[in-house]
């Protein structure tokens, strides 16, 4: 599907890793279908208890490629692959952990809002400049943001594109741990691999307990996806790819 995404199985845990050191793991279309393949397998495979995602050394993700925004915003197209992974995210019955070493951006911010752990390196950064290409908040974090952060701390993040560090992600409850950039993925892995050997069954259900019911949150991104495919063709946004694509 991609090779830009990596997958592996050990120790009962599938990583994924986006692996497109170049563009700072700015994910397309093909990635974003493999990593909801990826997901699937994982709650499929009865071998497999969780799920790791990563990226490479300073890039966690640069969050989507601008150029497939241009693409849809020429060709009026739909955001479906994206969908996929959202929801592939929602739907999944493993524990997700996040490795993050760098930059996160976009929805390699909002994504991290799905996962039941997150370990970030103290280098790591965390921004969402949705307003900035005239779009708007994506990913479900419209609703998950202010129920991890409060209203302010979300409203910071998504609106008004305020960068978080390390330490302040961890404050907003974004993130759980913060460590070092030679250790944060061996600390992710090793929890993943905690996760990995508990009862499965009943790991699920206490996850599902804990994130409780699915639907508003599936109905917010429906929402979210709406007005993004509206905005994507915009005015506003169309100038803001082009500047971005000019600079």
């Amino acid at each position: 599907m991609s090779d830009f995404i990596e997958t592996s199985v050990s120790d009962g845990v599938l990583t994924l890793r986006m692996n497109r050191p170049e563009k700072k793991n700015a994910i397309d279309r093909p990635m974003y279908a493999a990593m909801a393949a990826a997901l699937a397998r994982a709650d499929a495979d009865e071998t497999t208890g969780a799920t790791l995602i990563a990226g490479v050394p300073g890039a966690f993700s640069a969050g989507n490629d601008i150029a497939d925004f241009v693409a849809v915003a020429m060709g009026g197209g739909k955001t479906g692959e994206v969908e996929s992974f959202l929801r592939a995210l929602v739907a999944s019955e493993k524990p997700i952990v996040a490795a993050v070493d760098g930059l996160a951006i976009g929805i390699g911010t909002t994504m991290l809002m799905h996962c039941d752990l997150v370990f970030v390196s103290d280098r790591s950064t965390f921004r969402t400049p949705f307003l900035d290409l005239g779009l708007v908040p994506e990913a479900g974090s419209s609703l998950l943001a202010p129920q991890l952060m409060g209203h302010q701390r979300a409203f910071a993040l998504l609106a008004m594109g305020a960068k978080f560090d390390a330490e302040e992600a961890r404050a907003a409850n974004l993130v759980y741990r913060v460590t070092s950039g030679e250790t944060v993925e061996s600390e992710a892995m090793a929890a993943a691999v905690a996760l990995a050997v508990k009862p499965k069954e009943a790991l699920r259900i206490a996850r599902d307990l804990i994130r409780g019911p699915k639907d508003a949150l599936l109905a917010r991104i429906e929402e979210e996806i709406r007005y993004f495919e509206e905005r994507l063709s915009s005015a506003e946004a169309r100038a803001a790819f082009q500047a971005f694509m000019t600079r």
